[in-house]
């Protein structure tokens, strides 16, 4: 069972394809290494290699969706349960609060095309952005 009470290897969509130049689907694969924070059938969290926080881990569905504007309705129950495993991983870490940061497309800051969540915790996080 996952942290979100399902059962492991529910909901075949979310294990399509991945691609093979990505580097994120290539660490989910194991052919790149990471310092894993959380892992499940659907979703890996593991540390920034270039860390802009004291806690900066990135949280990415093992399914490969290029972008937030690419997502699709079948990708709905995909992108809520981020924010659910997101959620549980901070509160089982004893992060206080958090800030959770997803870009889309390059003029955002997107370096990655593979959706991916910045989580950074352990410091101030200065100006409000809103």
């Amino acid at each position: 069972m996952d942290i979100l009470g399902g059962e492991k290897g529910r909901g075949g969509s979310e294990r399509k394809i991945m691609s093979e130049e990505c580097i994120f689907c290539r660490i989910v694969r194991g052919e790149i290494p990471s310092t894993k924070v959380y892992e499940d059938d659907r979703f890996l969290v593991f540390k920034d290699i270039n860390p802009a926080a004291p806690v900066h881990w990135l949280a990415i569905p093992k399914k490969h969706i290029p972008r937030l504007s690419e997502s699709k309705e079948e990708d709905r129950a995909l992108l809520g349960d981020l924010l659910l495993t997101a959620g549980h991983v901070a509160r089982e870490h004893g992060l206080g609060s958090f800030r959770f940061i997803i870009n889309d497309g390059a003029g955002a800051g997107q370096t990655v095309f593979h959706l991916h969540a910045h989580i950074l915790s352990g410091r101030e996080m200065g100006e409000k952005l809103l």
